[in-house]
């Protein structure tokens, strides 16, 4: 969860490495040996589409440790790891699912991620910074929220929502790469290269629009991870975490873009870009749960 463009970024690399691979099996052609069959194009795009998702799922947990720097906590080393590894113990019977890995990670800013393919697999790591900015109280908060998202199956819905629009993605590109190469380029005998460079191209540009539907889903989350947070560990907990985050929010983030999507902290940003944040404004989150029924 740290992470969106991580996940989407092998989500997307994935789907491009298997639509060049397909292209130079001949598998685009024989689809579109006799025009675009769209029953057929729609399963193909379903196959693949869906394939791309469940990949960076899979392999969230080891492309987050990688990327982050983080250290799973095999044997506490210090009474702080020690009180880490049982408030998420703790926390986790509590939400109902299985205890996570815990893991710690260089950055200076306070922050936290929880990533993993189900929530009995999980891992949840926090940054050096966190540890030593907050208090226990708003730390088990932002353990709280972490372990929030893996109890509501974020990281899944995440992927199966990604898979639909992988599809759609696909299916698209190759009408528009179809569509150019008989109307611009005037070919009539099946596909010719303007329509794998067309629809490759399309692929790309579709895939990163179309992410604002992701990225959407990951601000909707947020807010329900916030809830779990506070019924875990305290309302004003939650709410004094948040504020800590936003006092932080001018620390340079080292935390990697592609990791934000369930990070408890992501900076702000304004105009057409505010459609790429993984996260809503620290003060709608923290309205939001003053104004929540728990």
């Amino acid at each position: 969860m740290m992470r969106i463009l991580l996940f989407l970024a092998t989500n997307l690399a994935v789907i491009v490495v298997a639509s060049i691979t397909l292209k130079l099996l001949g598998v685009d052609s024989y689809l579109a040996h006799n025009g675009i069959q769209y029953g057929s194009l729609l399963a193909f795009a379903a196959v693949f589409g869906f394939a791309g998702s469940i990949v960076s799922l899979l392999i969230s947990k080891p492309m987050a440790k990688w990327s982050t720097g983080a250290k799973v906590i095999e044997q506490p080393r210090s009474p702080a790891e020690r009180w880490l590894v049982e408030t998420v113990a703790d926390l986790s019977r509590k939400a109902g699912i299985g205890m996570p890995e815990v893991a710690i990670f260089p950055a200076s800013q306070a922050n936290a991620f929880a990533t993993g393919w189900n929530r009995n697999q999980a891992l949840v790591a926090v940054s050096q910074g966190l540890l030593q900015r907050m208090d226990q109280d708003e730390i088990r908060a932002v353990l709280g929220h972490e372990i929030g998202h893996v109890a509501n199956g974020d990281m899944v819905t995440l992927a199966l929502i990604q898979g639909v629009v992988n599809t759609f993605v696909i299916f698209a590109a190759r009408v528009i790469g179809s569509v150019v190469d008989r109307v611009v380029f005037r070919n009539e005998g099946g596909h010719g290269i303007g329509f794998f460079v067309v629809s490759m191209i399309a692929e790309v540009v579709l895939g990163i629009l179309a992410s604002t539907i992701v990225f959407w889903f990951s601000r909707r989350r947020e807010f329900r991870a916030d809830i779990a947070g506070a019924q875990l560990a305290g309302r004003q907990a939650m709410i004094n975490a948040l504020n800590r985050l936003k006092r932080d929010s001018e620390v340079p983030d080292q935390m990697p873009d592609s990791l934000q999507a369930f990070a408890i902290n992501k900076g702000q940003r304004g105009g057409l870009s505010a459609l790429f944040m993984t996260h809503p404004p620290l003060e709608e989150r923290i309205a939001a749960l003053q104004n929540a029924k728990l």
